[in-house]
């Protein structure tokens, strides 16, 4: 019997999430794909069935944006009905971290969270602030999981899924979202990001976080930062990188002026490949670090971003 899988899409600034498309990914891997999409376009559609969605069931209601946790927990009871699956796939997100244990409680299912591979029916998932790995099995008929962006690589499909609307509605909604204040960084999200440059204590004020903002754009990336950093005002609180902060695993890590302290490691120690920049050669940042460059951060970082610009032309 055809193992079922339902994912669920996520939109952010109008624009599917890359982890949607990881989750249809992982999907595939088990089964067959049915991902859920709220309120969201035809051409979000037909991105997912690129991506390898078999069935994409879209459910569009006011009342679901902004994101409430009672209204999309009512879709997914939906779509979980309507699909009967085996497996249901979110992205480790706040969403994603939000909606999982919801519905693992309402439906009995076993859940595993933060899960970086699969193989083999084992989920494998970092602990200890990244330090080591466990391998996660189940024992329940029905399953939840959750995946951490930028880890399992992304599917192109030729063909389209069947696209079919899902007749949901929404009551009894508990509270009410009159109005989202937040601070947003411009450009590519820091979750999701290929490339990251972060920036520490080293960096110095805030206007020396323009300059890593200008190697970020070079190499299509975003900018992060470490706690001290951000204690010391150079940056916004959002771009905090760390065990208090986001987890994030891009293909390049580039620290700047970051002494390594262990809360900080935790929230990027599991990048592909790290750079680290730093006057002190004993910094712990070295540690972690695939290549390290000792010396003034504003030297280096000018002169790698000429050197990428160059690269380009």
């Amino acid at each position: 019997m055809m193992t079922n899988i339902l994912t669920v899409a996520e939109i952010k600034d109008y624009q599917l999430r890359h982890v949607s498309f990881e989750a249809i990914a992982l999907g595939r891997q088990l089964g067959e794909v049915t991902t859920l999409l709220i309120n969201g376009t035809d051409d979000m559609a037909g991105q997912l069935a690129a991506h390898g969605a078999d069935r994409i069931l879209t459910v569009t209601d006011e009342q679901l944006t902004p994101y409430s946790s009672d209204g999309y927990t009512q879709v997914i009871q939906a779509a979980l009905d309507a699909v009967s699956p085996d497996y249901l796939i979110l992205g480790h997100t706040a969403v994603g971290k939000d909606l999982a244990p919801v519905i693992a409680v309402r439906r009995q299912a076993g859940l595993i969270t933060d899960v970086v591979a699969y193989s083999d029916g084992h989920f494998k998932r970092p602990i200890y602030s990244g330090k080591a790995f466990e391998e996660k099995t189940f024992n329940s008929d029905f399953r939840v999981v959750t995946i951490r962006p930028n880890n399992f690589a992304v599917l192109n499909i030729a063909g389209a899924g069947t696209v079919e609307p899902l007749d949901v509605t929404i009551k009894d909604l508990r509270t009410t979202i009159n109005e989202i204040v937040q601070k947003t960084t411009a450009g590519v999200d820091l979750a999701e990001a290929k490339v990251v440059v972060a920036g520490g204590r080293g960096v110095k004020s805030a206007e020396g976080f323009n300059m890593l903002q200008e190697l970020a754009d070079v190499l299509g990336g975003a900018v992060g930062a470490s706690r001290g950093a951000t204690d010391a005002e150079y940056c916004d609180y959002s771009l905090q990188i760390g065990q208090t902060g986001k987890v994030v695993t891009p293909d390049l890590y580039i620290a700047c002026g970051i002494s390594g302290a262990i809360q900080h490691l935790a929230g990027m120690s599991n990048a592909k490949v790290i750079v680290a920049i730093n006057k002190d050669p004993e910094a712990n940042i070295f540690s972690v670090a695939d290549y390290g460059i000792v010396g003034d951060l504003f030297d280096v970082v000018p002169m790698l971003t000429d050197a990428f610009k160059a690269a380009r032309v």
